[in-house]
Parts: structure tokens; C-alpha cells; sequence
């Protein structure tokens, strides 16, 4: 079976790994290089807590638990001139202020009756796990399993591996589709600016661009970019010991409001910094953000963390996510040409949901058995065709 993989962000790499792993022949084949958009313009978010009790949390849950398994191996197996992944099982917490605690804890109650560990902080032990923590916080819940990982080395890792055993990258742009004579709707391979690519399955991992690349390839798929901003202080002594953000954060990411939205979420990195966050605005591919984005997160970090406000910014970064309208990621085989497979709209959530999406590519490309029920993502599923 030869694959042509579109894309070499993280679900790109770990969709590459899997099915190499699989049995299959592999190319990967992106514009920029390995990690070279989203995955390198995000934080590294391995989240159960922000998801609702569904589908979406379930494949949270399944893929939470392979990176703890995966991130141990691409760490020990990693040659010398590789980086790490930087797994950290640091948990989150998830605060409200007066007045929000009934809402997060109906949320928590909710999740909980699906199997997501989600334990009631009292003030006490809040203090104790974040003593930086604003006192305005009244109500908090600790997710143990939230888990943090370096997004870009992680991909580089993964596509490494991949690379090892017997996956070839190729850089250039798919431009189009390769047909099989005698079979109008069914793909033979992508034209490339690197040349032809023959392929008896294309998994369409283009991220924000995923509906364009469909496109080229005669398949519709809606898929948008929505940008995202996140701020990165200067190193300091560590003041931040778990993912910690605000509960409108949930609200956020459900949202399908195309204006800009700013939720807090902050946290610090192995190497000192800390990372703030977030924003979600749908403006397609606008790539000048300006400063209302980093204010507005700035803003409200502070509240949560008051010494932030005296702390300087070492940069500001933005990205774009992969938006499904139905808030759903599209995992699966296309409904109308054959050999197309698409496995993309994770939005934030990509990072969290590779191995799992990879887990399912290849169920749905080689046939391998899975335990996840993939029919929520399939892209021919009415909420989607609905939202279009």
C-alpha cells in the first residue's frame, strides 16, 4: 500500500509513523518542512479538561493515555541529535472567579460521569498548588491527567522516527490530483512542485489548509483557519506549577463566533519561560494581528497571575487551527473520491488528539483494527455537510 500524507504538522507525522509502522510505503509531502505552521505556533496542549462529555472527549481520553506511552519511547529511542518532547504530566487546574463556581462545577460533574478524573480544590489546597495564584480565585478543579509536550520537537520526533523506518519526506506543494484512467473519481497519487507522487491513498493532513488542498484534490471540505495568539515572557524562577486557566477558556473553544476571543491560560515551560495564552479569532488567513489579541490576554493573565504585571515579554507568536463548524475533527474517507482521506479540523486540540487521529487513519487506510469508534468524524457526517 503506498500513502501519500499531505502535511507535516504533528497529526501529519504521527498519521506517517503508524501507517509506516502499518505496513505501508509513506511519503510525506509539505511545503515548508517539518513543523514549519501550526505546530510549531502553539502551545503543546494534551487537554482532557476543556472537552464536554462526547465524542471528541473520548478520543481525548484514548489519546492522553498513548502519549504517555509514545512520549517515553520517542524520548528513548531519539538519537543523540535529537531533541526531546519535553512530556510533562504537570496536570491543570481550572479556576472561577466569584460567581462562575456552579458553572465548572456542573461541567466537572458532567465529565466525571464519563470517566475524566475532575477533583474539587478547596482554598487550601489551591494556595498550596499555586501559591502565585490571584486570591480573587474562589473555586478550582484539578484535572491530573491534563499533560504538556514541546509541539515542534514532538513533531520533529515523530516524523524522525517515521523517517527510520522507511517513511521519505518531500518538500514541495500538492497542486493537484493524479487520476486512474477508466476511474473518474478515485486518485492515483498528487501533482507536487516537486513532481508526481503516485499513491494508492491520500491522507489529507493540510491542518488550516486542509479545505484548499481537497479542493486541488476535486473533494469539498470545509474547513477554516482561525488565528490564535500567545505571549512568551522572559525566563524566570518557577512561579506557575501546573496548565492553570480560567473556565471561560471552555466556552471559548465551543464557540463558533468569528470575532475576537481572549481566554487565560497560562503556564510555565521546562526552559523558564512562561506561556500565555489565548485568543481565537476567525479573520481567514489575515497574518497581521495587531495588538488588541496580546492586550486582551494580557489583561486578563494578570488578573489570574498578579506578578505578571511585572514581567517582561520575550516575544508574542500567532497560528492558525484547523476549524470545523460543527466543532468536530474530520478523521476519515472522503464521501465522494476514493482514496482521499482526510484528518484534520482539531483546531486547538491537535496536539492532544494526534495519536489517536493516527490510531484511526489507519484503521480507515490499512484496515487495522481500533477499539475508537470513528463514525463521530467521519467527513460525511451530517452535522458537517449541515454547518457548510
Amino acid at each position: 500500500m503506498r500513502v501519500a500524507v499531505i502535511g507535516s504538522g504533528i497529526v501529519g507525522a504521527a498519521c506517517a509513523l503508524a501507517l509506516v509502522e502499518g505496513g505501508a510505503e509513506v511519503v510525506v509531502i509539505d511545503r515548508v518542512g517539518v513543523a514549519g505552521e501550526t505546530s510549531s505556533r502553539c502551545e503543546g496542549n494534551l487537554l482532557v479538561s476543556d472537552k464536554a462529555p462526547g465524542a471528541e472527549a473520548d478520543l481525548a481520553v484514548a489519546s492522553n493515555a498513548m502519549w504517555r506511552v509514545l512520549a517515553a519511547r520517542l524520548d528513548a529511542e531519539r538519537p543523540s541529535s535529537q531533541p526531546l518532547t519535553e512530556f510533562e504530566a504537570k496536570g491543570g487546574i481550572v479556576v472561577a472567579f466569584d460567581g462562575g463556581e456552579p458553572a465548572l462545577e456542573r461541567f466537572a460533574e458532567a465529565q466525571r460521569a464519563t470517566g475524566i478524573r475532575a477533583e474539587a480544590m478547596d482554598v487550601a489546597a489551591l494556595a498550596a498548588a499555586e501559591p502565585f495564584l490571584s486570591r480573587e480565585v474562589v473555586h478550582a478543579v484539578h484535572y491530573p491527567d491534563d499533560a504538556q509536550i514541546q509541539p515542534s520537537t514532538a513533531t520533529q520526533a515523530l516524523l524522525d522516527t517515521a523517517v527510520r523506518a522507511g517513511a521519505r519526506l518531500v518538500i514541495g506543494e500538492v497542486t493537484g490530483a493524479l487520476g486512474r484512467a477508466g476511474r473518474p473519481g478515485r486518485l492515483s497519487g498528487v501533482m507536487t512542485t516537486a513532481g508526481p507522487i503516485e499513491a494508492d491513498v491520500v491522507v489529507n493532513c493540510a491542518g488550516p489548509w486542509a479545505g484548499e488542498v481537497a479542493a486541488r484534490l476535486g473533494a469539498r471540505l470545509d474547513i477554516r483557519p482561525r488565528r490564535g495568539v500567545i505571549l512568551v515572557t522572559t525566563p524566570m524562577p518557577q512561579r506557575v506549577f501546573h496548565k492553570v486557566y480560567d473556565s471561560d477558556y471552555v466556552g471559548a473553544v465551543g464557540s463558533g463566533d468569528a470575532a475576537l476571543q481572549t481566554s487565560t491560560v497560562v503556564e510555565s515551560t521546562p526552559g523558564g519561560t512562561v506561556l500565555i495564552g489565548s485568543s481565537r479569532e476567525r479573520v481567514g488567513f489575515d497574518d497581521r494581528p495587531g495588538v488588541a489579541p496580546a492586550a486582551a490576554i494580557a489583561a486578563k493573565a494578570v488578573r489570574l497571575f498578579p506578578f505578571l504585571e511585572e514581567t517582561l515579554l520575550l516575544r508574542s507568536y500567532f497560528g492558525f487551527r484547523p476549524y470545523a463548524p460543527d466543532h468536530l475533527p474530520v478523521i476519515g474517507a472522503d464521501p465522494e473520491i476514493v482514496g482521499l482521506v482526510h484528518a484534520t479540523g482539531h483546531e486547538g486540540a491537535g496536539i492532544g488528539l494526534a495519536p489517536a487521529t493516527a490510531e484511526l487513519v489507519v484503521h480507515a487506510v490499512l484496515g487495522a483494527p481500533t477499539a475508537l469508534d470513528p463514525t463521530p468524524f467521519l467527513p460525511g457526517r451530517a452535522s458537517l455537510q449541515e454547518t457548510a
